[in-house]
């Protein structure tokens, strides 16, 4: 009879098996490594839609860093050329609307018809902590995976309305990328929808029924803006509900003007959740576009958010170059306690503290 070995209580035991790599898709790409990063090389893999190389030029954009801003502004300006051939739409709706679940069947929708479609999802900092959570991939299970989507959660920051300071930039890269539908997904609060409004084509508002929305929408002056409104969850017991409200939005805006391109905006309803109505608003958009480029009111728009634009983006680097500035730093400090002190007005301090800017 054979006497079996003791294993040693030292032995070493096979451990768990470490799982595969989360997105599949991950795989085969090329990592972006510090020696390997030149602006030649990042746009020329963005080109081929190396979603690595993509990533890292958006996390270059996004950056504070004044050496990783020049390097964004030139990876920028190289993708030029090969950018504005997509249709940008963007999407707002309050909290718990079900603006990530519509995005997902309605990228998936995009996507299986030959497709390819980057979504920017913007997602509120907290005020007190700066924090953000980023959760639009956990979201978005399938089209996260799909291989014609690229999905960029993006913070908000301090930034006009929950708007990420660099979306717009963002937009050139998805382009210059192969991207021809890109999707802005808003906070949903406050001033976002303004900004969001200056950097798209189609801009895309999600209700909900019998939550006091109606007359909220219509007294934020947001029909103004809408090119279509879509009433979400018009499913089992709340399709009576969205009903009526789609009545209620189609005869409000009646109330409103016609828009400078023509465009008399839809009122629709779906379930995103049951993936109903979601192909007739792509249909509404497809009309959108063929309608403002028959009218040359598209490239009109183009060129007014280009100008727009730029104008922002002074006003935004003479604001940081103002408070950034050493000597008003010293100055303003000073200043603020005169005027907690009611020993002189706000307004004179903002003169003076500019004229010192200004003439040193």
């Amino acid at each position: 009879m054979s006497i079996k070995k003791n294993k040693s209580a030292l032995s070493e035991v096979e451990g768990i098996k470490q799982p595969s790599i989360i997105n599949p898709l991950l795989k085969n790409k090329k990592w972006v490594s510090s020696k390997n990063s030149s602006v030649i090389k990042i746009v020329k893999e963005i080109k081929k839609t190396n979603i690595a190389f993509l990533s890292k030029a958006i996390t270059l954009i996004e950056s504070t860093n004044v050496k990783h801003q020049k390097k964004a502004t030139k990876i920028i300006n190289a993708c030029l050329p090969y950018a504005n051939k997509s249709i940008r739409i963007g999407i707002t709706g309050v909290p718990g609307v079900g603006k990530s679940t519509f995005i997902e069947v309605f990228g998936k929708l995009l996507t299986n018809n030959g497709n390819k479609v980057a979504v920017l999802a913007i997602d509120p900092s907290s005020s007190i902590n700066k924090g953000s959570i980023l959760g639009d991939k956990t979201r978005m299970e399938k089209l996260v995976t799909d291989q014609n989507a690229f999905i960029r959660p993006s913070p908000s920051g301090e930034s006009l309305g929950g708007v990420a300071r660099k979306t717009r930039e963002t937009i050139i890269l998805c382009e210059a990328a192969g991207f021809n539908i890109i999707l802005i997904e808003t906070v949903g609060v406050g001033q976002s929808e303004t900004a969001v409004h200056k950097m798209v084509d189609f801009f895309l508002l999600l209700k909900l029924a019998g939550a006091g929305d109606e007359l909220q929408g219509i007294k934020r002056g947001i029909i103004e803006m809408a090119d279509a409104i879509v009433i979400n969850k018009a499913d089992n017991e709340n399709e009576k509900a969205t009903k009526l409200a789609k009545s209620e939005f189609t005869r409000a805006l009646h109330l409103y003007p016609l828009k400078d391109n023509n465009w008399q905006p839809k009122v629709m309803t779906c379930s995103a959740f049951y993936n109903k109505g979601i192909n007739a608003v792509w249909k509404i958009i497809e009309q959108y576009i063929k309608h403002t480029k028959s009218n040359h009111f598209f490239n009109k728009k183009r060129n007014e958010q280009n100008q727009f634009w730029l104008l922002e983006t002074i006003n935004e680097r003479l604001k940081t170059e103002f408070y950034s500035n050493t000597k008003i730093k010293i100055i303003l400090k000073k200043e603020i306690n005169k005027v907690n002190t009611q020993k002189i007005s706000p307004f004179n301090v903002a003169e003076k503290l500019l004229s010192i800017y200004f003439n040193q």
